[in-house]
């Protein structure tokens, strides 16, 4: 197994893999690549439980939420602590060295606490109203790898790591800008071929999301870590999820 697919199933999943014999810019910006692929398939199986046919609501809630913890074990919740250490950061108000300082504690504070509650009551009810509607495992889908497309995004060239250490600055930056593109395209034209019109809306509003992150964390970070690629992750998989469940 090369070094950048270790990376990348170590890193993104909960999968053992041997560690990578050598880690530098180079395997990070092919494990960053190849994050859409590994979300596809954390997904297709992750989404089992919602081809369980039901009528019922409630049974559509407990089916999504026993889905987004599946997704989050296979996973080890490694977003679900970035986003908290990131709204614990930039909530706290300080300026940036010290907002820095306040993410990188192991401990949750009252911000990181109540974006997590609120991320994850809105997952589980947008996928149950997904899954009301029949259409809960594409939907499931097409909220990930939306959200490893965003990471992509906040891993593309010019995009700047606020710290020389961690894994913020590994992989920040490596990613170049036609490769973006492309899997930007990519999950817009399957998007409008499964939903519609619709489909591409959320897939756009997603990617929205974390750009709005992304823009919010350069401003009070002086830029992105890997925390805050948990949180851009999580929160564009949301947008995604909701919209969807809108549309």
């Amino acid at each position: 197994m090369p070094d950048w697919l270790r990376l990348a199933v170590g890193t993104l999943t909960r999968y053992p893999v041997p560690a990578p014999h050598q880690v530098d810019r180079t395997t990070a910006r092919w494990a960053m690549v190849s994050a859409p692929v590994i979300a596809l398939l954390l997904a297709l199986v992750c989404g089992l439980p919602l081809l369980i046919e039901t009528s019922n609501t409630e049974s559509g809630l407990l089916i999504s939420a026993l889905t987004i913890a599946l997704l989050a074990f296979a996973t080890r919740a490694i977003h679900w602590d970035g986003l908290a250490d990131t709204a614990d950061a930039l909530g706290s108000g300080r300026p940036a060295a010290q907002a820095l300082e306040i993410a990188r504690k192991s401990d949750i504070g009252p911000f990181g606490a109540l974006t997590m509650a609120v991320n994850l009551l809105l997952q589980v009810f947008a996928l149950g109203a997904c899954v009301a509607a029949g259409a809960g495992y594409l939907a499931l889908i097409g909220a990930v790898i939306t959200s490893r497309i965003a990471l992509v995004w906040a891993c593309t060239r010019g995009v700047h790591a606020a710290r020389t250490d961690g894994l913020g600055a590994l992989v920040v930056g490596t990613v170049p800008r036609l490769v973006t593109i492309g899997w930007t395209i990519a999950i817009i034209l399957a998007a409008y071929l499964l939903h519609g019109g619709s489909g591409v809306l959320a897939v756009l509003a997603g990617l929205a999301a974390a750009v709005v992150v992304l823009a919010i964390s350069r401003r009070r970070l002086g830029g992105v870590t890997g925390d805050v690629l948990g949180a851009v992750i999580e929160i564009s998989a949301t947008v995604t999820l909701v919209v969807t469940a809108l549309s």
